[in-house]
């Protein structure tokens, strides 16, 4: 069997970097799909160029990246601005795959190792991609450092120091039993030992949070282990695999197997098993998972229905949840924000467009100081950066609008106090004809009246009182929005009937060919707090919320007749946003 020969290219990331890329063309009479490979940490795309001709599937074109950082492609050795950003990379490669090499989603099959397969495990939690298949050999969740408390240390060393990088400490013969490919890393100038601490510590978040939430990822999954590993734990692999989501899934562990899985001396057993994989995946697809109906049963379900239960308060964890309100009810005295909170509920546009502003406020230097502390929790950050994604993609849809020559009729049906609609209007150059914000509450009304004033967009804005629940109401807006937004108010209601009803809605107002921008929350560190010591807008009540899964909200969005084609999450992957474009019923 001859050799494949590779072509060199190029791809450009959201942020301006061309990362460098190899593409083997298929070699058969007609192509049937992709496989794109991620490489392991230090190293880079040439390292899995064998498994081109060793997979033997000549049906299939290959793709292997050189991750920033790494190979042929540009930026310090071993570093991205943060792990999250190299999982966008992820999303942006196979994006680009799909435009510029006209390989659908639904003809690719990843194989990743390692970091790698990190990376691709956390872009199928964060993203819910739609591509056939994934292969994840040895996923670094848990490396192995060998130094007691390393991981805090080197996160408190990060604090103290900023950014540094640590030396990778393993010898190329603890990776694999071939001397061939012993010899190929030792000589490879490429080969970059250094990996940057904001990536490392990052590698450990994202491993944590896709482990315990791997139930999320519903994607045909096939996981390989190798049985002596050097460098990563097999616990967190063993787990990972037991709590997936997917109908699909196989594991194959390999005896005596180093942590170069996919380079080990004896490896033709494992890439036979990849091979045979990938081939049942595309003679016979499998049906996707419905999550439509998750909040009748499931994980997110179960979650949310556990922290609806009231503790003892006699009961260590009763106290302890109790002390903590009663703390929040002090704080409340000084603080204006944890007043607000109180006064209105922690989850009301009041209280989103305070986090928005950002400016603490409250009784003296200790007021002050309190309130800095609560606007800077982890969850009001991700809301603030939420905020700047939704107006990111707002501005997108409206560009995107523009270019199809059509007008820029907003409408938002859960605005809050509208803040950020009327944001991304004022920052972009395009002329929007009429924005119509919609919220239940009067409270909102009012004083999304009084921004619309300030601004001086009564000539094109108008906020009224309605129900974004109410399908007619929705459904006969007239003029019809060519752009509709629903921000944070679907993860305050779990049932999934009350959000088809308004998204139907949403699709009956939304012209054909027009955009919709709707947000997410797959994950939330801080659920229990919020449950146990937050109050909601609905009458004082505690404020509980059940997470939905990327892959089931944007089920949800595609059954009112829209696709996605774009998304965005923040670095903690709390809250995501996405456009999609109405394709019809």
């Amino acid at each position: 069997m001859a050799s494949r020969t590779s072509q060199d290219h190029h791809f450009p990331t959201h942020d301006g970097v061309s990362l460098f890329y190899r593409h083997w063309p298929a070699t058969g009479a007609s192509r049937r799909g992709a496989i794109v490979l991620f490489h392991r940490g230090h190293e880079h795309g040439a390292r899995m160029a064998h498994l081109v001709d060793e997979l033997d599937l000549p049906d299939f074109d290959f793709f292997a990246w050189d991750a920033r950082g790494h190979g042929l492609s540009p930026g310090p050795r071993g570093h991205s601005p943060s792990f999250a950003t190299s999982v966008r990379d992820v999303q942006t490669f196979i994006e680009h795959i799909g435009s510029a090499h006209g390989v659908p989603q639904r003809d690719i099959h990843v194989i990743a190792q390692s970091v790698g397969a990190v990376l691709v495990a956390t872009w199928a939690h964060d993203y819910a991609p739609r591509v056939r298949g994934l292969t994840l050999a040895s996923p670094a969740f848990k490396v192995k450092l060998y130094v007691p408390f390393a991981r805090a240390g080197l996160g408190l060393m990060h604090k103290l120091r900023g950014l540094f990088y640590v030396n990778s400490y393993v010898k190329p013969k603890f990776l694999t039993h071939d001397p061939e490919r012993i010899a190929s890393y030792e000589r490879d100038p490429l080969i970059s030992r250094p990996i940057a601490v904001n990536i490392l510590l990052g590698l450990y978040e994202a491993a944590d949070r896709v482990v315990a939430d791997a139930n999320a990822i519903t994607l045909p999954v096939q996981l390989l282990i190798s049985g002596a590993d050097w460098v990563v734990h097999q616990k967190p692999q063993q787990r990972f695999f037991e709590r997936l989501g997917s109908a699909v899934k196989t594991k194959l562990e390999l005896p005596g197997f180093f942590h170069d899985t996919l380079g080990e001396k004896d490896r033709a057993p494992a890439v036979q098993a990849i091979r045979t994989f990938v081939l049942q995946l595309f003679d016979a697809p499998p049906a996707p998972v419905d999550l439509r109906q998750a909040h009748l049963a499931g994980e997110t379900a179960d979650e949310s229905r556990a922290l609806a239960q009231p503790l003892s308060p006699w009961s260590p964890r009763g106290a302890y949840w109790a002390f903590t309100r009663a703390s929040l009810r002090f704080g409340g005295r000084f603080s204006q924000g944890v007043k607000l909170g109180h006064d209105t509920g922690f989850d009301s546009g009041s209280t989103l467009d305070y986090v928005y502003r950002n400016q603490p406020a409250g009784n003296g230097k200790l007021g002050r100081s309190i309130d800095k502390t609560y606007l800077d929790s982890i969850g009001w950050r991700g809301i603030r950066q939420r905020k700047i994604h939704v107006e990111e993609l707002l501005r997108d849809a409206m560009e995107r609008l523009v270019r199809k020559h059509r007008e820029v009729r907003v409408l938002d049906i859960a605005a809050g106090h509208g803040r950020y609609v009327l944001d991304a209007v004022a920052a972009s150059p395009v002329r929007t004809t009429s924005i119509l914000l919609r919220d239940y509450s009067e409270i909102n009304v009012r004083d999304g009246q009084k921004l619309i004033a300030e601004r001086e967009l009564q000539d094109i804005a108008r906020f009224v009182q309605a129900d974004a629940f109410d399908r007619l109401s929705l459904a006969t807006i007239t003029p019809r929005p060519t752009l509709a937004v629903v921000s944070g108010l679907y993860e305050l209601f779990p049932d999934n009937e009350m959000v088809s009803r308004s998204l139907a809605g949403v699709g009956d107002a939304v012209e054909d060919g027009g955009y919709l921008v709707y947000t997410g929350q797959p994950w939330h560190p801080q659920l229990e707090m919020i449950a146990r010591a937050l109050t909601s807008h609905r009458q004082g009540e505690a404020w509980v919320m059940r997470r939905r899964t990327q892959a089931e909200m944007d089920q949800l969005v595609e059954a009112a007749g829209f696709r996605k084609i774009a998304q965005r999450v923040d670095e903690w992957g709390i809250f995501t946003v996405s456009l999609a474009v109405r394709t019809g019923p």
